[in-house]
């Protein structure tokens, strides 16, 4: 069986300007049994792989996969709650290193077809939880040293956008990247002052949980929860049939799906802006 037989969505293939990008539809189930649609959208020319989705909650969460440069964008715009005072969304961007074997490549992706499009589909890997404690700012303006798709991503989190020191030392190793350029895009959050402080003032590196605090106007750490339910993490081997004399040879016979929750720390202005960490 071909690769481009396994998978079946409803596949829309561009061809302008030189750009070839294909845009699947997924019909995910997820833990609580609510069915959703992702979109994945696989852009070849930029070696690049976006998908997205939005919660029940309403929170619409992004995953930019920038193969080329070994970095993952997660964007999540969550909606206020207000009953609860909040009367405008909020968006945080969350920039990692990436290992390019934790998802199929952006050619492998654009290959892919879908049968039946009204399928669910539920992943056949839960590779569980993973903890990011993002300790940077990094300056969305300065961030093309990074990637260029983050300024594009994340305009609305001008503020908010994180990234961690052991990132940094994973893309200082690319060619042409130096520790300098990297260190000039971000800034820690012990420079920054308390909300209710001058701008002349440090914060302690030490920064209170926001679920241990019941000030809503105290700076704090918060913790968010983000899941994707469904990406094609691998391809899928199999052997052919042996005639006795020789080893079966293997083939591409498929796509491997897993199901990934992240779990990121950062520092946040306000209690207010992390009322679901309690």
């Amino acid at each position: 069986m071909k690769i481009n037989e396994v998978l079946g969505v409803c596949v829309i293939l561009h061809y302008l300007g030189g750009v070839r990008t294909t845009l699947l539809l997924i019909n995910v189930k997820n833990q609580g049994g609510d069915i959703f649609l992702e979109t994945i959208t696989s852009n070849v020319t930029e070696d690049m792989i976006t998908l997205e989705f939005q919660r029940s909650d309403g929170t619409l969460v992004t995953q930019l996969i920038d193969f080329r440069n070994e970095v993952q964008v997660m964007k999540a715009l969550v909606l206020g709650e207000e009953e609860r005072g909040q009367n405008q969304y909020q968006v945080m961007c969350f920039v990692n290193h990436f290992y390019k074997m934790d998802f199929i490549s952006s050619d492998a992706m654009a290959k892919l077809r879908q049968k039946n499009p009204g399928t669910i589909r539920v992943a056949d890997e839960d590779r569980g939880y993973t903890n990011y404690t993002m300790d940077l700012f990094l300056d969305v303006s300065k961030s093309s040293i990074i990637s260029k798709h983050i300024a594009t991503l994340c305009t609305e989190a001008a503020d908010s956008t994180y990234t961690r020191r052991e990132d940094l030392k994973q893309w200082v190793q690319r060619p042409g990247t130096s520790e300098s350029m990297l260190l000039a895009a971000v800034r820690n959050f012990t420079s920054l002052p308390s909300p209710s402080q001058g701008t002349n003032t440090t914060r302690s590196p030490g920064i209170t949980k926001c679920a241990d605090t019941s000030n809503l106007w105290v700076s704090c750490s918060c913790s968010l929860e983000l899941c994707i339910g469904w990406y094609p993490c691998g391809l899928k081997f199999c052997k052919g049939k042996s005639d006795g004399k020789k080893l079966p040879a293997t083939y591409r016979c498929g796509i491997k799906t897993c199901k990934k929750y992240f779990i990121f720390s950062y520092y946040s202005k306000m209690k207010q802006n992390c009322m679901w960490d309690e």
